[in-house]
């Protein structure tokens, strides 16, 4: 059943504050609302209220979010954007990967402990299905933060967004089609949204230091951000503490996150316009219907008159490879592994898709992680019983392993990467978003104190290299936020992996079981001869998001 929401509502919702608690209920079904003021749509929501509730926990909390997919027609899932997930991999939320979908009339519920403070996001990880709304604010707050002593109050978080009028399946369908869409470009969306509406409201006080937490939670675009006439100083990324920076814009890739400090005027004497606007730059063409902007207010009296976006000519941005993590860890190394990525776009199975080197991502019959749990000992640490559209890298415990992404495409590309914030060691070129400029004069710490974050921005033909340690057993995405099939897997030391985690947890195996999806075996459901693989999927299958069946 679907709800109908009004606009006053949606933003009404968007500046509530949801009660801090640890145990959550998510009944996760359809409603119909209208975030653009542009055309109603369905949008996937929580508890028949859209936006969704931010999750906001202390340091050291369990998680417990209880899944009840009420979507009657889509299969779904929730991933934990930025968390490790540490001695906890088959709660990350990738279907295919670490978990069965949880069907229609199903649930399941997840446990995962807020270790480490900062700005996070959950979103679905089943195709489509955050761009459809399905994602939200998860904030793990620090009692012992380093910026305690010099903030005064916190600000609602702030989510940007970019929204499409049509469903997010169909789209996947006509990007694939490379007879509808033959030069594979991504659909572009309608409208810009902050805080899923287009009328966002920060209320302040005079002579006081706040705390803003900005997330981009878009399906594609990318997006600058300025305060008029107040500096943002930057403090967190990604979850991470840095060092203070103070900019004047901000240039936010897709699920990417800061914490800004903004200090506050001295006398009420009138309110300051918010300008979001998209990086058009990356888009293959700017559609007439496009509304590229949005316009929230920094509001320092409420009776006085709310002002018109401020005009930006030029971006004044600063490179955040300049930013220095705090606590201070010297590049890592010697190194033990090293990988090379080549990122590019390409036709398979008659479909437009994009891959690491010349491989797209396809799920394989047996889950990635219970190939794992499931493998001799013997041939956990072979590659090839994962299968060969996995596109699998096995690594060994505790190795420094490096990786380099080569970009062979002329767009630009934001790669997270699941459990770990690697560190950014080097680049070949700066990403310079169009109208941009980039002040990279500040990286000297590339040696002592490389930035550390778990997205970064791939610039159009060029190169990134990233060093992490091995050192959390687990199966770990790494994928542009993006693209279909841009997606690569990291078997991370598995012989540990299958020490600390015995089995499946038996709620999922029975999710696993009902919908005839094997949890033995490898990639192609071969347990008898672990080097057959001549049942592992090497074509995707349909590319119609989470629609089921």
């Amino acid at each position: 059943m679907f709800h109908v929401l009004s606009r006053s509502a949606i933003f009404g919702l968007a500046l509530l504050d949801f009660t801090a608690a640890a145990n959550y209920n998510f009944d996760i079904g359809w409603v119909t609302t209208n975030p653009d003021g542009r055309q109603p749509r369905p949008i996937i929501a929580v508890n028949g209220r859209w936006p969704n509730p931010e999750i906001r926990v202390m340091k050291g909390e369990t998680i417990s979010v209880n899944v009840k997919n009420s979507l009657g027609n889509e299969s779904t899932s929730l991933h934990w954007h930025g968390f490790f997930q540490r001695d906890n991999n088959q709660y990350d939320g990738p279907v295919g990967v670490t978990q069965c979908p949880i069907p229609p009339g199903s649930s399941y519920r997840y446990e995962i402990e807020a270790k480490r403070p900062g700005t996070y996001w959950y979103h679905s990880h089943s195709a489509g299905q955050s761009g459809d709304g399905l994602r939200g604010p998860l904030i793990v707050e620090d009692p012992d933060s380093p910026y305690a002593d010099v903030i005064d109050d916190e600000l609602p978080v702030m989510t940007l967004s970019d929204w499409y009028h049509d469903q997010i399946p169909p789209l996947i369908d006509f990007y694939q089609s490379t007879t509808a869409n033959p030069d594979g470009g991504e659909p572009v969306p309608y409208s810009l949204l902050m805080n899923d509406g287009t009328t966002a409201q920060f209320k302040v006080k005079t002579k006081r230091t706040y705390l803003l937490r900005i997330i981009n939670v878009s399906a594609f675009a990318q997006v600058f951000l300025a305060i008029d006439q107040h500096n943002m100083t930057i403090i967190e990324a990604d979850g991470g503490y840095t060092k203070p920076k103070t900019v004047q814009h901000l240039y936010i890739s897709t699920a990417q996150r800061y914490s800004v400090l903004i200090r506050t005027h001295d006398k009420p004497t009138q309110n300051f316009a918010i300008l979001g606007m998209m990086d058009t730059g990356a888009f293959d063409n700017v559609p007439s219907y496009l509304d590229t902007n949005v316009t929230g207010h920094l509001v320092y009296d409420s009776k006085l008159p709310l002002p018109s976006a401020p005009s930006v000519p030029v971006w004044q941005l600063v490179d955040d490879l300049s930013l220095e993590p705090i606590p201070a860890r010297k590049a890592l190394g010697p190194v033990d592994h090293k990988v090379n990525l080549d990122l590019d776009f390409f036709t398979d199975f008659d479909e437009n898709r994009a891959g690491f080197n010349g491989i797209t991502y396809v799920p394989q019959l047996v889950l990635t992680l219970y190939t794992v749990l499931s493998a001799p000992k013997d041939l956990v640490q072979d590659s090839r019983i994962y299968g060969n559209h996995s596109n699998s890298y096995v690594l060994k415990k505790d190795e420094i392993v490096e990786v380099t992404i080569t970009n062979y495409d002329d767009g630009f590309h934001p790669l997270h990467i699941h459990g770990h914030a690697p560190q950014i060691i080097s680049r070949t070129t700066v990403p310079v978003p169009e109208g941009a400029v980039v002040d990279s004069s500040g990286i000297t710490h590339s040696d002592s104190n490389p930035m550390r974050r778990d997205v970064w921005m791939l610039a159009p033909n060029g190169a990134t290299t990233i060093r992490f340690k091995a050192d959390n057993p687990g199966v770990w995405l790494l994928h542009c936020h993006m693209d279909a099939g841009l997606s690569m897997t990291f078997v991370e030391a598995p012989k540990a992996l299958q020490n600390q985690q015995s089995g499946i947890d038996p709620a999922m195996k029975r999710l696993c079981a009902a919908q005839g999806i094997s949890t033995v075996g490898n990639a192609g459901g071969n347990s008898k001869d672990w080097l057959d693989l001549s049942n592992a999927p090497t074509k995707a299958t349909g590319s119609h998001g989470a629609l089921y069946p």
